[in-house]
């Protein structure tokens, strides 16, 4: 089916014990408030100029430190199936609505799906 997709955010995923001090260093790394998501309280985001690409500071509930990129899409299940296709595998479906999977080597993404219309041809490939 077509679709669309892009790369979205680049995530810095923090245990609750550091994550403070984590975002701290991330505003003043990229020199930008980064406010809280309101919808998401455990989300503080940015996008810096010119970035066109969405800097989060993720509070985890459990689990080690890490860095993801999130892909949105206008087509979730297209979308998930085009990434299968490439050697990735889902991990889970999670409560907000978004696939957690992983790559050919293991790395963790996610993939959420955007209202239709979100996308144009200068900020998104067209997959057919």
């Amino acid at each position: 089916m077509t679709h669309r997709s892009r790369l979205h955010a680049v995530s810095i995923d923090v245990p609750p014990d550091v994550h403070d001090e984590e975002l701290d260093f991330w505003q003043g790394a990229v020199g930008r408030e980064m406010p809280r998501l309101g919808a998401f309280p455990d989300f503080h985001r940015t996008t810096p100029p010119g970035a066109g690409v969405a800097f989060i500071v993720q509070r985890l509930g459990e689990g080690a430190p890490g860095v993801h990129v999130d892909i949105h899409t206008d087509d979730l299940d297209a979308e998930v199936a085009r990434l299968e296709g490439l050697g990735a595998v889902k991990e889970a479906f999670t409560e907000g609505g978004w696939w957690i999977m992983r790559d050919p080597a293991g790395l963790r993404f996610c993939v959420l799906e955007d209202p239709p219309g979100t996308f144009g041809d200068d900020d998104s490939a067209l997959w057919e």
